[in-house]
């Protein structure tokens, strides 16, 4: 690779502008990132200085680690790319200009693309795509000895130029010299009524200035327009986190339904079976099983504990080594001690439950005060507890270890340890209740 410094600009503002309706901050809800810090993680490792982002006004605040631009008016990634310019300087090396939404870029892939203009020695190299359907994209037209002649939209190209199935990416690198120039030249000649960055590339060719062409074979979606392309892109990342996460031990039974956002840890010989969803700031231990049908969303998961199916962990959860959370159980801002079980049909909030500790069917910690300003209660339930089916426990409240607590029971006081806690009305047997009934009818 060439010594020549090299500077990233990544246009972000006015993303999703082309969508029926909004996605906020362009995030796709089952990846837990937007696009665009897709994009600048890809970009990252090629250490550029500066790096810059371009926003729309209003989210200068929403990005770290990079320097800022805004574009005041969404006027075209021409004038987004302009925009950057008091960030860079008096920059003079190589400069990678990529698209926000095009979150499925990898390193690699830009690697390749900066080589190839600093072998090439270009004033602009082009990234392009081969797609059967190349859809919306801008066409990459060439000239009968193969050279690139320019860059069109579709809204403006010729039937002709719409049968071109090279594509371009909205990704390149310039010599950052010749771009500023060019971007001067740049007028709102199309049906958008924008500037195109795309058009420097018109203008450089038309200056008689190298300008090269790198068509990469990568299959992925390259930008995202529509929701249809939203749902491809997301397939596409979806796709190598959960290959990251089997090529390092851990057992994704069907990738394909199984969703886990970049911000999930998991340990080797976890197991994760089909239809789940990890989010946030979730680990699980080697050896724990999660799903089918599970959502786990910030917990901790120990070794050898067991999720689903059809769980629910919300934030704050911690599950303990062979701990388990079974079916229609949910779990929230509560810890688990080793070996609990809470197998059945159960609402865990705000609670601490000891070791060896079995949850019976239909239990509920009712933990929310229903007076203003008080803060919920918490439950701790103690080691080796026994409940029954249909428990309440009325926070706050505490149970002993060793305690028993009788099936339909309502907690509402502390029980002492290796108690047992009745409280419901004794059975009562009214003998003919229904036959009266009957004949008072008739």
């Amino acid at each position: 690779m060439s010594d020549r410094p090299l500077a990233a600009v990544v246009l972000a503002a006015g993303l999703g502008t082309r969508m029926r309706s909004s996605t906020p901050k362009h995030l796709h809800p089952l990846l837990g990132r937007r696009l665009v810090d897709w994009v600048i993680e890809a970009v990252r490792p090629l250490e550029p200085r500066p790096l810059v982002v371009v926003t729309a006004p209003g989210h200068e605040d929403a990005f770290e680690g990079v320097e800022v631009a805004v574009q005041s008016k969404p006027r075209g990634t021409g004038d987004a790319a302009e925009a950057a310019r008091p960030q860079l300087g008096g920059f003079g090396g190589d400069l990678l200009v990529v698209s926000g939404d095009a979150a499925t870029i990898t390193t690699e892939t830009l690697e390749r693309l900066l080589e190839t203009h600093r072998r090439e020695q270009a004033a602009a190299t082009v990234l392009s795509f081969d797609r059967a359907d190349p859809g919306d994209y801008g066409r990459v037209v060439r000239s009968a000895d193969g050279s690139l002649e320019a860059i069109v939209e579709a809204g403006d190209a010729t039937p002709e130029q719409l049968a071109i199935t090279e594509i371009n990416s909205s990704i390149y690198v310039f010599d950052a010299a010749k771009l500023w120039p060019a971007l001067e030249q740049l007028a709102p000649e199309n049906r958008q009524g924008e500037l195109y960055l795309t058009d420097t590339i018109r203008e450089l060719v038309a200056a008689g200035e190298r300008v090269a062409v790198y068509e990469d074979d990568d299959p992925a979606e390259v930008g995202v327009n529509t929701r249809a392309e939203l749902a491809a892109t997301a397939a596409v990342l979806r796709d190598r986190i959960n290959e990251a996460h089997m090529l390092a031990g851990a057992t994704i039974v069907d990738p394909a339904t199984t969703w886990i956002e970049p911000s999930v840890e998991l340990e080797a010989d976890s197991i994760i079976h089909p239809f789940t969803m990890l989010r946030g700031e979730t680990r699980v231990a080697e050896g724990a099983e999660i799903g089918p049908h599970a959502v786990v969303d910030g917990a901790v998961v120990g070794p050898q504990a067991l999720v689903g199916p059809f769980c629910y962990l919300r934030p704050g959860t911690v599950l303990e080594a062979g701990a388990k959370a079974g079916t229609f159980v949910e779990v929230k801002n509560s810890r688990l001690g080793a070996g609990v079980k809470a197998s059945h049909q159960s609402y865990i909030g705000d609670a601490d439950i000891g070791e060896g500790t079995n949850i019976g069917a239909g239990n509920i910690t009712a933990n929310f005060p229903h007076k203003e300003g008080e803060p919920k209660g918490r439950t701790v339930i103690g080691r080796n507890v026994r409940t029954g089916v249909h428990n309440s426990f009325v926070a706050p409240v505490e149970i002993g270890d060793d305690a028993w607590i009788g099936a339909g029971s309502v907690i509402t006081e502390d029980v002492p340890p290796e108690a047992l806690a009745v409280a419901r009305q004794r059975q009562e047997n009214k003998e003919g209740y229904v036959r009266r009934r009957r004949e008072g009818d008739e």
